[in-house]
């Protein structure tokens, strides 16, 4: 993807592309701004992998979700990157004791680690079309990023394949919806494996009024950018990019987001919005905002798509 810089004279110019010196150069920017590329904390880099496995893993960390993450890099297109990083992937299942022990060297010992899901992220130039079709067929939690360097030192990363997405019916349509826009909340409501939760286990057992609003969320987040993605939890939904854009909690009557924004810089609106920054709660997100109605999610979108600018979309 060309990059071009606008001058005084309202004329463009395509910015250079560039690469680092050393693929450890690659490494050593990422795992230094891991919050701001991909929501994570630091664990440990060049990870060993003991005698009998024989390898090092170049940077281990935690999501801002509590999941393990691995993060493995090349300055130019490799196909041995998918192929170790399913290695190592296998390593880590097998040796989560290592894992966490390590995780609280580094963050604490009262951190927690949640197992449902393992991210696997490769960071590369390119990646052969044999790659991405394996990572598609495996359905495994890899996932394949590319980065670009211009010589106006400009870091551009983008997800090229994203793991398999599963589907399924709800629990029977929405009475009085437009069948159409059930069909459509049905298609935003595609998910990513993690575990073996599904956005469908959010529905179960809640009221009409309620899966209408649990549908048209993702209708609508999962709308603002391709690279969006839903990741059902345990307790809750995450729509994610590089980080949680936004989470989404489901109760009986009422249907609750918290929002990777920073109350203190939005209007919060009393009943309507909260400044959770200091209350525990599921996901992640400091703003809350609470859903009762599909005006509710009407009135959410702008606050909604702020959180989506804010982590650079």
């Amino acid at each position: 993807m060309p990059l071009f810089a606008i001058n005084k004279q309202n004329s463009v110019a395509a910015v250079e592309q560039t690469n680092f010196d050393a693929e450890r150069d690659l490494q050593r920017l990422v795992e230094a701004n891991l919050g701001a590329l991909f929501s994570c904390r630091f664990v440990a880099t060049e990870f060993p992998t003991g005698i009998q496995h024989g390898g090092r893993i170049d940077t281990l960390a935690l999501s801002e979700d509590n999941n393990p993450v691995i993060i493995e890099y090349k300055k130019v297109a490799s196909s041995e990157l998918v192929t170790q990083s399913l290695y190592y992937l296998a390593w880590i299942h097998d040796h989560r004791g290592d894992f966490e022990v390590a995780a609280r060297k580094a963050l604490g010992p009262k951190v927690t680690v949640d197992w449902d899901e393992v991210r696997v992220i490769c960071l590369a130039p390119s990646y052969n079309k044999f790659d991405i079709h394996a990572v598609q067929v495996m359905g495994t939690s890899i996932e394949l990023w590319t980065y670009r360097l211009f010589s106006n030192q400009t870091l551009y990363i983008e997800e090229v394949q994203q793991k398999e997405l599963v589907g399924g019916d709800s629990s029977g349509p929405v009475s009085g919806k437009n069948p159409v826009m059930v069909a459509a909340g049905k298609k935003a409501a595609m998910s990513r494996k993690t575990g073996t939760y599904t956005f469908e286990q959010h529905l179960k057992d809640r009221p009409a009024s309620i899966k209408e609003i649990l549908l048209g969320v993702p209708e609508y987040v999962l709308g603002l950018d391709a690279a969006i993605e839903q990741t059902p939890k345990k307790l809750y939904v995450a729509y994610r990019a590089t980080q949680n854009i936004v989470c989404m909690e489901a109760q009986q009557k009422k249907v609750y987001l918290f929002l990777k924004l920073n109350p203190k810089r939005v209007p919060v609106e009393r009943g309507f919005t909260r400044d959770v920054t200091k209350i525990g709660h599921y996901g992640t997100g400091d703003l809350e905002i609470t859903l009762t109605s599909m005006k509710d999610l009407e009135r959410a979108k702008p606050w909604i798509q702020q959180a989506y600018k804010a982590v650079g979309g």
